[in-house]
């Protein structure tokens, strides 16, 4: 059964690039009789407001689509997330860094930094580790792309995600080393997008990931996560981005194209699926889905 989710962030209103991905993913699982899911990405507690969960739920709605519930929500999954990150650290897989984000920076321009910004580090001897530790320091958890590599063995060279391009499923080589040592947990924020979105897919049991081509960069750490996880990988597929006449991406931030304007000013969810080019439904994947293996 093809499994999708629309995962959106509550820390503004939708807008048509998100009626986008919303429409793709609803009507593709609807096309094969499968699932479709709402996620509620809500882990960044400084930005995330209710009333715009509420917003996104109301706009979803209007476009005439529907989705199961519970709706999952992030921010009610820290435990999982938490003990994902203990799996990890047990494993030895992941590493304390005490390196601020100017630090980091500087440390990839300078002449011995690592090629295309590309962040490699190490753990710290355990009496500084200690240290840091005891005065409080903040810390990230970052991947060690090296542990991962001797942890995984032969098949760390080899990881590979199946993506969806046109009308048929490629095998894409995941190249998890040019993400360098990737945070996965911050000692504020306990998790990360890429650990959240992982597990999740994951736990939830999606089988097509259909999101932006701005994303697409992830899949091949995604694929990494999963599995040094030992979980399914998905088909991936990535979208255009929808933009406006001068060619720039709709942000959150521009009101006068979110779906509750359009909606006010009279404009239909027929409309706004010919708009998008989605008078129809999207063409199945070709092939029986994800492989089994993870």
């Amino acid at each position: 059964m093809i499994v999708t989710r629309f995962a959106p962030s509550p820390t503004g209103r939708l807008h048509l690039g998100h009626a986008y991905s919303a429409i793709l993913n609803h009507d593709l699982a609807k096309a094969h009789h499968g699932r479709f899911l709402l996620r509620i990405e809500d882990i960044d507690t400084g930005r995330c407001r209710p009333e715009y969960e509420d917003a996104i739920l109301e706009d979803l709605a209007w476009l005439g689509l529907s989705w199961e519930e519970p709706v999952l929500r992030q921010s009610e999954r820290l435990p999982a997330y938490r003990q994902a990150i203990d799996d990890l650290v047990a494993r030895g897989l992941v590493y304390r860094c005490f390196l601020t984000r100017k630090e980091v920076a500087e440390s990839l321009s300078a002449p011995h930094g690592a090629p295309e910004g590309v962040f490699s580090g190490a753990p710290l001897p355990a009496a500084e580790e200690a240290a840091r530790l005891k005065r409080g320091d903040a810390y990230a958890w970052r991947l060690s792309q090296d542990a991962a590599a001797e942890a995984l063995g032969e098949e760390y060279s080899s990881l590979a995600f199946p993506l969806w391009e046109g009308e048929g499923i490629v095998s894409m080589p995941a190249d998890p080393q040019r993400h360098g040592d990737v945070v996965l947990a911050r000692k504020d924020t306990g998790t990360s997008y890429h650990l959240c979105a992982t597990l999740d897919d994951a736990d939830q049991g999606v089988t097509h990931i259909v999101r932006g081509e701005d994303l697409a960069f992830a899949a091949g750490l995604h694929r990494l996560l999963l599995a040094l996880f030992g979980r399914p990988c998905p088909v991936y597929r990535h979208h255009r981005l929808v933009t406006d006449e001068a060619g720039r991406r709709f942000a959150k931030r521009d009101r006068s194209v979110t779906l509750r304007a359009l909606r006010e000013s009279g404009v239909t969810p027929d409309r706004i699926r010919a708009r998008l080019g989605l008078e129809e439904t999207p063409a199945p994947p070709p092939g029986d889905g994800p492989p089994a293996g993870g």
